[in-house]
């Protein structure tokens, strides 16, 4: 069974900085894409970013510039580290594990989400 579990959320203020942590339990050779979605109350939820086993990233345009992807194959781990944090980024963010084919990202695997709440 794949577990992904997620850390590092958290409250903080605008124009600051978190970084999320995804583990996984075991290494799922079925995907070779991980990726964050978020979602705000009332609001669809938005795929943020997610990155290939190869390391090609991409990014929703309201983050581009201010959050980075990354990941640790060897830890099965991935990261979103997220920077100018605004008001709007609050959300629940779930970190994912899926495939990438042809430009397009399909989650298979969802953790439970993380809360990050920017507020001043």
């Amino acid at each position: 069974q794949v577990q992904l579990v997620e850390s590092g959320g958290g409250f903080v203020q605008p124009g600051g900085s978190l970084r999320l942590s995804c583990s996984s339990s075991t290494i799922i050779v079925s995907i070779n894409a991980m990726g964050w979605y978020r979602q705000a109350p009332g609001k669809e939820r938005e795929l943020v970013a997610y990155i290939t086993t190869t390391g090609r990233t991409n990014y929703a345009d309201s983050v581009k510039g201010r959050f980075t992807i990354s990941r640790d194959n060897a830890k099965n781990m991935v990261y979103l580290q997220m920077n100018s944090l605004k008001p709007e980024d609050t959300a629940v963010y779930s970190c994912t594990a899926g495939t990438s084919i042809s430009g397009s990202y399909y989650p298979h695997y969802w953790g439970q989400g993380t809360q990050v709440t920017v507020s001043s």
